[in-house]
């Protein structure tokens, strides 16, 4: 910028960009033990070339510029998408395809499997709304790189146009005990947190209409969503601050309660909750 103030950093080095270099070139990600002078500051995106997406929101990004995580396909998880998630089989070109049983199935036959207590519980790397990077000012501060989990919310009330999950219905007796639910409850969303490697949605337990291997109280708890989509929102959606029918499976390993696609999230109503006690209370046959 020829020494003048207010200029633009020309041949930023190190597989940076922007006006003062401050940021990782697209298929970079910022490695946060690194000071903004190493030459490793930005580390290049690691996705499995078949479970990634090759385009990807704005056709440049093949990873988050702040986490490293890659932008998977329907089904696929991890931070490289190099598997499938829980409830899914089939790793391949088109991603993974949903397990047509009530549980998990195997990963690459699509058995069904009778429990999630043979399987490891998955740490799956998510976080309700990913900061949307594609409207990052050019001449961001280092300030604004910092992860804000207040960003991120889980909620699909922000961000509407961008969160959208195919729901379950809560269809006929016979499909909801098909289900093989382990827990059914009234639960009020709290609050939701992303962990990096997993997340995390804290409730308040308002009614439980059933319960399996791992004991609910009313009290706060919490719930580990582990399904969600491309966009970065967790599918299905809890938003903070609703009542939720929540009928899912268990981990009773780790003493968790799941929430995956094939789990039955609706805001809670009297009428559904009365449906929901009726079967349980004549059984499932």
């Amino acid at each position: 910028s020829g020494k003048k103030s207010g200029g633009i950093c020309d041949n930023c080095k190190h597989n940076t960009e922007g006006f003062r270099c401050q940021r990782c070139k697209p298929g970079f990600y910022r490695d946060r033990a690194k000071s903004m002078t190493s030459p490793d500051i930005c580390k290049p995106c690691s996705c499995h070339p078949m479970g990634s997406l090759n385009i990807t929101l704005n056709q440049a990004q093949k990873c988050h510029p702040k986490t490293g995580f890659c932008y998977c396909k329907p089904g696929v998880a991890g931070p490289k998408c190099d598997w499938c998630l829980l409830g899914y089989w089939g790793f391949g070109e088109n991603g993974c395809q949903p397990c047509a049983c009530a549980r998990d199935c195997n990963k690459h036959t699509g058995e069904c499997l009778h429990s999630y207590d043979n399987s490891a519980f998955l740490n799956i790397p998510i976080g309700g709304r990913i900061p949307d990077f594609l409207q990052t000012s050019a001449n961001e501060s280092e300030n604004e790189w910092q992860w804000n989990d207040r960003k991120q919310g889980f909620s699909a009330l922000r961000y509407p146009e961008k969160c959208v999950c195919k729901e379950r219905i809560l269809g006929s007796v016979s499909n909801f005990c098909q289900m093989k639910y382990a827990y059914v409850l009234r639960a009020k969303v709290l609050s939701a947190h992303d962990k990096g490697t997993h997340a995390e949605v804290i409730v308040k337990i308002k009614k439980v209409l059933k319960s399996g291997k791992v004991k609910i109280t009313r009290n706060n708890r919490s719930i580990y969503p582990d399904s969600w989509t491309n966009r970065g929102c967790t599918c299905p959606i809890l938003n903070p601050g609703i009542d939720y029918l929540i009928a899912g499976q268990e981990d009773a390993r780790t003493n968790r309660l799941l929430v995956n696609m094939n789990s039955l999230v609706k805001p809670w109503k009297a009428h559904w909750g009365k449906f929901v006690a009726d079967i349980l209370r004549t059984g499932c046959k």
